[in-house]
């Protein structure tokens, strides 16, 4: 159940009222704490505000940071609520603090427990002037994330949607967009009525004679005959090659015409395919033979 403004007014009175007792109570031990540990009487009536009031300081940072400058807040509450715990306890065990007029002190009858109270009573101060920096460096540069706007409803009720834009002021309302203008209407003449019966010429029936069924299966042979066929068989001479085959011996006697001036380094298969233009298998034929020739001719 959420509270309304007056409750929430109410609950954090009620906590400051609760807070402020609790820190007198703690004033009179961090007090005479601190006139044990050598601090004159200014400074342990301040003494108390630098302990608690870092704690306090500590929560209202928590409260407004995120992530992990509020782990950090968190860890010096934690802290100096401990401390204060244990400098109060320390007061509770030792009578002599409880003195109006007692002066410096022990904390503690052992010598390795009252330097590790001192140090604690002593380093407080210290610590809530860097900690106490260090937060509120952190609030004022602190950017919160913006939080997304809520999905809004949908509307299931239509009566209750018309209700609350009638009640829109003038600014709400949406504003009307104007209709689009409108071309200027062209006057068409009116036509002339014809009587379309009277001046068209009287159609005659055309004679009709029945078609023979011979002429039918005729007509569907001849349109089956126009189709194009697919070559197939032997091509016809018109179509081949008017060049003749030439034989081995041709070939051999028209590549020593083309090949008499060449170098040997030129003498290639392709080379000779290109000028005879023959095939590759006669190329590489010829180009043996005649190196061969070559050959025979350099050794004589």
């Amino acid at each position: 159940m959420n509270l309304n403004r007056k409750g929430r007014t109410a609950l954090v009175l009620a906590l400051v009222a609760v807070v402020g007792m609790a820190f007198r109570v703690s004033w009179n031990a961090l007090r005479d704490i601190a006139n044990a540990v050598g601090a004159d009487d200014t400074a342990a009536t301040l003494y108390p505000f630098v302990v608690d009031g870092l704690m306090a300081l500590a929560l209202v940072a928590a409260l407004v940071l995120d992530g992990k400058d509020r782990k950090f807040a968190l860890r010096v509450l934690g802290a100096y609520t401990l401390a204060s715990l244990v400098l109060n306890y320390v007061h509770g065990l030792v009578p002599e603090l409880h003195d109006a007029t007692a002066g410096w002190g022990r904390l503690a009858a052992g010598e390795y427990a009252n330097w590790a109270l001192v140090l604690l009573a002593t380093s407080l101060p210290v610590g809530s002037i860097y900690f106490g920096s260090d937060l509120v460096a952190k609030v004022l540069h602190h950017r919160p994330v913006p939080v997304p706007d809520p999905i809004p409803a949908p509307i299931t009720n239509a009566e209750e949607s018309t209700e609350t834009i009638g009640y829109r002021s003038t600014p709400d309302l949406l504003e009307s967009t104007p209709p689009p203008a409108l071309p200027a209407a062209v006057r068409v003449p009116d036509p002339v009525a014809v009587d379309v019966l009277k001046s068209a010429p009287e159609l005659k029936p055309m004679p009709t004679a029945p078609i023979p069924v011979n002429s039918i299966v005729r007509s569907a042979v001849a349109a089956e005959s126009v189709r194009p066929r697919r070559a197939t068989g032997r091509v016809p001479a018109a179509a081949r090659p008017t060049r003749s085959r030439r034989t081995p011996d041709q070939l051999l006697h028209e590549a020593r015409k083309v090949t008499a001036g060449w170098p040997d380094a030129k003498l290639t298969a392709e080379g000779i395919r290109l000028e005879l233009h023959t095939s590759p298998v006669n190329a590489r034929m010829l180009r043996d033979t005649l190196k061969a020739e070559r050959a025979a001719t350099a050794v004589i």
